[in-house]
């Protein structure tokens, strides 16, 4: 198989649901042939398949869940596995932005964004301490990298459960480049790049310059993103260097989106010990 072109910030991208049909979202994007092609074109004909998330496993991980639904309206302590090419639960992860696992949920119109970091037992199963659900289809990640050497790659690998009861979609929110959230104003903007974008956030209190951002996670913002048709996940960092509770008011991502359309994007940033998540509409064409 040829190996994934390189990707700002390795992120994974995947889908999964509660039916054993899982696929894999790799980061490049590819078009079809309309003539037979030699064995590397072919094999990239391929890549829509990978570019859309539609795989069980990746290199033979897998998330595992006990249930395919989770009680609304009230917490759940959410368990799962993830094992390994042999089949036996995975046990040694290495440490990544200061976590050995990464945990989302989102539902299927968006909403209810959640960003955990479960506990681990000895015997490999993972607690994720979710917050109430609302009724509805929810899809939940994994992101992590197991502990096999330095070259080890970052998986993230999901499924999707269902929240008893009468779901009430809510529309998606008009695209928009600037939003409010703790009295922050964040803009966001995206210039397309070569096969890429880049991402620039702006963050603003009272119409100030913010300057004193903390670092969060090893970096003074976390950006996840997800794409409106299909819940495709893109995990960002900034490439600003980390110096203190200093950062601001300006923050770049470098970013793979291979699909175009809106993207709900959540901009999580600290300031004083307190962690603020800005929500917007990103239109990419």
């Amino acid at each position: 198989m040829t190996a994934p072109p390189p990707r700002p910030f390795s992120r994974g991208w995947l889908l999964a649901s509660c039916v054993p049909v899982l696929l894999l979202l790799g980061m490049a994007a590819s078009a079809p042939s309309a003539t037979p092609a030699p064995p590397p074109v072919a094999a990239a004909a391929t890549s829509p398949v990978l570019a859309r998330g539609l795989a069980a496993e990746q290199d033979g991980y897998r998330l595992s869940t006990a249930t395919c639904g989770v009680p609304a309206g009230r917490p759940t302590a959410f368990r799962f596995t993830v094992t390994g090419p042999g089949g036996a639960p995975v046990t040694d992860f290495a440490v990544h932005q200061t976590k050995k696992l990464h945990f989302y949920a989102i539902r299927s119109d968006l909403t209810g964004f959640q960003h955990l970091h479960p506990e681990m037992a000895e015997d490999g199963t993972w607690t994720a301490d979710l917050a109430a659900l609302t009724p509805g289809s929810w899809r939940l990640y994994a992101d992590f990298i197991p502990n096999t050497g330095a070259h080890a790659a970052e998986l993230v690998l999901s499924r999707t459960v269902t929240v008893p009861g009468t779901a009430v979609p809510l529309p998606l929110p008009a695209p928009s480049d600037s939003t409010t959230v703790d009295g922050y104003t964040v803009s966001l903007h995206a210039r397309p790049m070569s096969g890429a974008h880049q991402l620039t956030a702006t963050i603003s209190r009272d119409g100030r310059p913010v300057t004193d951002l903390q670092p969060y996670l090893d970096a003074y913002a976390h950006l996840s993103a997800f794409h409106e048709a299909d819940q495709a996940l893109a995990h960002l960092h900034p490439a600003d260097a980390v110096n203190g509770d200093h950062g601001g008011p300006t923050l770049t991502f470098h970013a793979l989106l291979p699909e175009p359309g809106n993207w709900r994007v959540f901009l999580q940033f600290q300031t004083a010990g307190q962690l603020h998540t800005a929500q917007l509409t990103l239109h990419i064409d």
